[in-house]
């Protein structure tokens, strides 16, 4: 009940936080916003970047539900529900979630005047927090009760590998999981993040992020050097329900030769089109 009442009320407290701040009533200034994602690839570090938004530029705030292409259940939703969700976000709100690129997606997100964001990560450090997510930190993920019932990490691994299609169980493979991420750097209004550049080089990536904003006419009334500041600040990652390590290359510590093998009979040089290795000898 509690829950309820806050998510009911969250709106209200965000906005007059918003004006009281911005000191103004109107919010449709800034250009539409939305931060997009794989699951398991950085959405709650580009979350936590987009509230520093909030403090930057006059958004009311952040949506708290993402846009979901799959439900927490398992049903996959259609396009036209998660059309209407993304038209449905208010002016002044910034939106998020997990969308894939469709036609119908693409267009709507890429529209001149428009900023969308999309982060992805290496595949093989995906694969690793999925495991871990979906063993240890949630439980009614679809994954939990299988994972668990195998003898030990690299047998999960590989399953999170090739993925699963048997007795209820479904799982796309690491390559099959991809497709989408390319399907969003085929769009040339989205702003494609490599998750490690927002690690290893935070704040040349945000200040692209930044100028993504400006591109589209609109003047950020924060003085840059401040509004980095203010972007740095907000990214805490410890303070992600999701967060277990936060680094990247940690596919190196858990990935075996038979690991390696498996992933590179099932994805191909995906890794090479993605520019994470030149070449499959890795």
């Amino acid at each position: 009940m509690m829950k309820k009442i806050r998510q009911t009320i969250r709106p209200f407290v965000k906005t007059a936080q918003a004006v009281l701040r911005w000191k103004r009533f109107s919010f449709h200034d800034a250009p539409p916003v939305f931060g997009n994602s794989k699951p398991k690839s950085g959405s709650h570090l580009l979350l936590q970047i987009l509230n520093g938004f909030t403090q930057i530029m006059p958004y009311q705030y952040v949506e708290a539900e993402p846009v979901r292409t799959i439900l927490r259940d398992g049903r996959r939703r259609t396009g036209v529900e998660i059309l209407a969700d993304l038209k449905s976000l208010p002016a002044g709100v910034i939106g998020w979630g997990y969308v894939d690129a469709t036609q119908e997606n693409a267009a709507y997100l890429t529209q001149a005047g428009r900023v969308t964001y999309f982060i992805y990560r290496d595949p093989r450090d995906l694969l690793v927090s999925q495991v871990f997510f979906a063993t240890d930190m949630h439980e009614e993920h679809g994954m939990h009760n299988f994972y668990n019932s195998l003898p030990d990490f690299n047998a999960r691994l590989n399953v999170a590998i090739t993925g699963i299609d048997r007795d209820g169980l479904k799982m796309a493979s690491v390559q099959e999981r991809y497709v989408g991420v390319f399907g969003w750097l085929e769009q040339k209004n989205a702003m494609c993040l490599r998750f490690e550049d927002l690690i290893n080089h935070r704040d040349a990536t945000l200040n692209k992020m930044l100028d993504e904003v400006e591109k589209t006419g609109y003047q950020i009334p924060t003085p840059r050097e401040q509004a980095l500041s203010v972007l740095v600040e907000a990214i805490q990652p410890k303070k992600s329900r999701t967060f277990r390590a936060g680094k990247t290359g940690s596919w190196k510590t858990y990935f075996t030769e038979e690991h390696k093998k498996l992933f590179k009979d099932v994805a191909g040089e995906l890794l090479v089109k993605l520019n994470y290795e030149k070449n499959n000898d890795w």
